[in-house]
Order: C-alpha cells, then sequence, then structure tokens
C-alpha cells in the first residue's frame, strides 16, 4: 500500500496548521493510508504547544516584527518557524508500522529523517531518556532540550518534533533546522536573559548548514529526507494533494487557528 507525499511548499502557520489537522481528522476517521508532508512557513512565525503559555514567549516582539503566532494541536514548546523544514506524518491506528506509543513512533520517524540526513553526509542519532528536569530546561523553546528519541548531531538537538494522538491514530509534525540564529530565537522565545540563554542555546543546538560542505537548497534536502522514509521503511511513496474533503476541513479550521479564542484562551468555539 502506498503511501502519500505532499512535497514542499511555502504557506503561512495558520494554513499549515489547518492543513495538518484537517489531513489528520480526515486519516484516522477513514483509515486512510499515511501521509508525510513537507513545508516552509512564510512570514516567519512561532507556534506554541497546545498546553504552553502564550506568556511564555516575547509577543509583544513578535508583534512588532510581522511574526505570527499560533497554537498546535500538538505538545510540546515553542517553535521558531524560520529557515527550516517543516515535516508532518499522519497515520491511522489501522498501519501497523507505527507502535500504540509516543516515544515508539518518536523513534520509528526519527530513524527515518536520520536516514535522510546521512545522505547528506550528517550523522544523527537519536537522543536517549526523557526531557531534562524542568530547573534545568531553558524555558519555552523546543530546541533547549531533547526528548527521548528525538534527533542530536554532535550532542546538540538538530530536529524537534511534538506529537497528538487520538483513538484512530496520530499526528507528529517537527521542525528541521537547516540554519540558526541563536540570538533571534532567544530574544523571542526566552525574552527572561535572552542574550545569556542564546549562549547557551549555541551549545544546545545545531543546523543542517553546519554539517555540509556546501550549500544545498530546501527541495535537496527534501528529497533526502524522503529517500529516508522509503528506504528506512521499505514503503512506496506516491505524490499528491490534498483531497476534496481536506480542502473543506482545511478552511473550516482556518477560522479556529486565526482566533484568539483559540492561540490565547485553547477554546475552538467561541
Amino acid at each position: 500500500m502506498a503511501w502519500r507525499l505532499l512535497s514542499h511548499n511555502i504557506s503561512n502557520i495558520f494554513e499549515s496548521m489547518a492543513v495538518d489537522e484537517a489531513i489528520f481528522i480526515d486519516t484516522a476517521q477513514n483509515k486512510k493510508p499515511p501521509t508525510i508532508r513537507l513545508y516552509g512557513t512564510h512570514p516567519a512565525a512561532i507556534s506554541i504547544g497546545y498546553f504552553q503559555e502564550m506568556e511564555d514567549i516575547n509577543i509583544k516582539k513578535c508583534h512588532d516584527e510581522g511574526i505570527d503566532i499560533v497554537r498546535r494541536i500538538t505538545g510540546g514548546k515553542s517553535v521558531f518557524h524560520f529557515n527550516e523544514i517543516t515535516y508532518c506524518v499522519v497515520a491511522s491506528n489501522s498501519d501497523k508500522i507505527f507502535p500504540n506509543s509516543i516515544v515508539g513512533t518518536y523513534e520509528i520517524i526519527s530513524q527515518c529523517i536520520a536516514r535522510g540526513l546521512s545522505y547528506l553526509g550528517i550523522e544523527a542519532y537519536l537522543a536517549e531518556g526523557g526531557r531534562v528536569p524542568a530547573h534545568q530546561a531553558l524555558g519555552a523553546c523546543c530546541f533547549s532540550t531533547p526528548s527521548e528519541s528525538e534527533l542530536l548531531v554532535d550532542g546538540r538537538k538538530i530536529c524537534g518534533s511534538a506529537q497528538t494522538r487520538k483513538k484512530g491514530g496520530f499526528l507528529q509534525h517537527g521542525s528541521l533546522l537547516t540554519s540558526f540564529d541563536a540570538r533571534s530565537t532567544a530574544a523571542l522565545l526566552l525574552p527572561a536573559d535572552a542574550l545569556q540563554k542564546s549562549d547557551d542555546l549555541i551549545k544546545a543546538v545545531t543546523a543542517i548548514d553546519e554539517h555540509i560542505e556546501s550549500p544545498i537548497n530546501v527541495q535537496d534536502i527534501c528529497e533526502k529526507i524522503k529517500m529516508g522514509f522509503i528506504n528506512e521503511l521499505g514503503i512506496e511513496l506516491t505524490e499528491d494533494k490534498l483531497t476534496a474533503a481536506e480542502e473543506k476541513l482545511k478552511n473550516e479550521l482556518l477560522n479556529k487557528y486565526k482566533s484568539s479564542h483559540w492561540n490565547m484562551e485553547r477554546k475552538e468555539k467561541i
């Protein structure tokens, strides 16, 4: 059974979150084959985790710099969507490649991405153990500390992920950094003592451009990630687009993701 691939495209963060959730709902309800989606974000944006407080980030600086803010349906901490590739994997429980656990699913997807990075000459490996204790973490930034089975290169995190599960399946998406600006990230996501924390982030975070000899474009990186999934899982990927049902769901969900009731208060209906 072929999986569906939605090839890399660029859109605003509100539409991207609506697309991810639309695929998730339709796949889980109708037991469809898994989907892998790759995308970029413009304008630059911050996504915060479902349980996170909006006040964790520098809201005023985001507004002043035209940076969109959205709440994800997945957990975890804040992600600055800039100079990165976001991946999304959605599968129903009818697909037996993935175990019925968050950590087990993380491990499989991370192995696929690590294999894709290996085709770029980057040796990534899975983090062991859980998150570091809260008092040792750097606050609201997803990349400040790895979860079990997230990806490291030379001891620094290169890809952060988050997941949500329902009875019918799961959605996992994450951010693979192509380059990293520690100061800008700290100023937006870690406003308290941002300068010091930017130095800490440099020690904790890495990106693709630090590990390759010459620049590479996003499409080439996406091709390697795609091959990582194909070769690691032994699957066939067929390029396609959203179905009419998914498009309809996406358009309905856009209002949610643009709403302050959702983004500020986690309320889906006024």
